[in-house]
């Protein structure tokens, strides 16, 4: 059986306070600065050790956030200085238990002040060896889902990279016709927000996507979108429906156009209990068909190049996209409807694995998140396991 050890969580470990560095003097590559809600930066000079681990200081206080390598801790955390004679992988893992945010201080802006923490009373494994063996359990599991990410990422790039290379590098005017994205779209739809709770003739539930899911759909992941219900009228009218795409057209800021899109695939409907609808801030569009692929990477495309800022109004607070203005004025090449079939055959296969993929993902952390408190309070023994 394990041996645990009960000790303050400061015989362990010594937090210091991270180190000022205003983001105007980052140099922008080298080692990672990491803030209280991750990497938020690069600098040329490091302020700590591998492994880099953190707690979050002020703003999202005490959530640990580790780097397997040198990194600039920011002011904004707390980093880990000195490891007592105790394994950092576990200690990162162990952290996670402790919801150190709940002894911030301060009511404007809560602060976590290590004094405080270093006070806890904890209890941990005694024989470094078992410490290992929990953490190594634990972060096989988080390289499996960083590996999966890294793929998805991968087969993202490799369909925007064979979008650009038939329909932009090298597009064969002779077959092809100058129009507008209007002339490749169905029809639109707008969005409904609806209420937080059935009430009234508000009873159809749905999943709403936002702006800010939008990043998290596209990659495939299921994201946490909130449930909103709606009018059975607007179930019907507004549900989105596979090849589908939704664009945020209010939003933004002055490095950051409105514009970002995602699709609807039916792998994605799949993975909920019920409709989808887009929010009043965003709108849906239906494309003609095979022209749904071919829509997404061109509207990713203009979104990378800029495009979408000179179709913004609004100066101040936010901006809203002039939807109609782009779809019916901005003219690009349109390449004959075989070409566009291809490439949306191609792309669906990638789709698919980035969905698989995510899946996978979203698996291996509910066991990672039910395995931690098991290991960490000595539930699950792990003495008989060799690492």
């Amino acid at each position: 059986m394990t041996e645990w050890k009960e000790c303050l969580l400061g015989d362990l470990i010594t937090f210091q306070r991270g180190h000022d560095l205003p983001k105007s003097k980052m140099s922008g590559n080298g080692y990672p600065v990491v803030g209280s809600n991750g990497i938020i930066g690069f600098h040329n000079e490091y302020t700590t050790e591998y492994p880099s681990i953190t707690v979050g200081r002020s703003g999202n206080v005490g959530k640990p956030y580790i780097v397997y390598g040198r990194s600039w801790s920011h002011n904004t955390s707390l980093y880990i200085k000195e490891f007592k004679g105790t394994d950092p992988v576990f200690i990162y893992y162990f952290l996670q238990t402790l919801d150190l945010g709940n002894y911030a201080g301060g009511s404007a802006v809560p602060t976590l002040n290590r004094n405080h923490i270093h006070s806890l009373n904890v209890r941990v494994p005694a024989d470094i060896s078992i410490q290992k063996i929990i953490a190594n359990t634990l972060k096989v599991l988080d390289d499996k889902i960083d590996k999966n990410t890294a793929i998805n990422k991968n087969l993202e790039q490799q369909a925007q990279v064979i979008f650009k290379e038939w329909f932009i590098d090298n597009p064969e005017n002779n077959e092809w016709s100058t129009g507008t994205f209007s002339e490749l779209i169905k029809s639109t739809l707008n969005g409904d927000w609806g209420k937080e709770a059935p009430i009234g003739n508000n009873t159809e539930k749905v999943y709403c996507i936002r702006g800010a899911d939008i990043p998290e759909v596209k990659a495939g992941n299921k994201g946490k979108m909130p449930t909103r219900y709606i009018l059975p009228k607007n179930y019907v009218a507004k549900q989105l429906t596979a090849g589908d795409i939704v664009v945020e057209i209010s939003g933004g800021s002055p490095t950051q156009s409105t514009g970002r899109c995602t699709a609807i695939t039916q792998s994605l409907l799949d993975r909920y209990d019920s409709g989808m609808v887009c929010t009043n801030f965003c709108k849906a569009l239906k494309p003609k068909e095979g022209y749904s692929l071919f829509i997404y990477y061109y509207w990713q495309y203009m979104y990378g190049k800029g495009v979408f800022f000179s179709y913004e109004n609004g100066t101040t607070g936010i901006k809203n996209l002039d939807f109609s203005g782009f779809i019916e004025t901005e003219t690009i090449l349109i390449p004959p409807v075989d070409k566009v079939i291809a490439f949306d055959n191609y792309c669906n296969s990638i789709f698919n694995q980035i969905f698989a993929n995510s899946k996978q993902n979203e698996h291996l952390a509910v066991l990672r998140d039910t395995l931690l408190p098991k290991l960490m309070s000595g539930e699950l023994d792990v003495s008989n396991i060799d690492l």
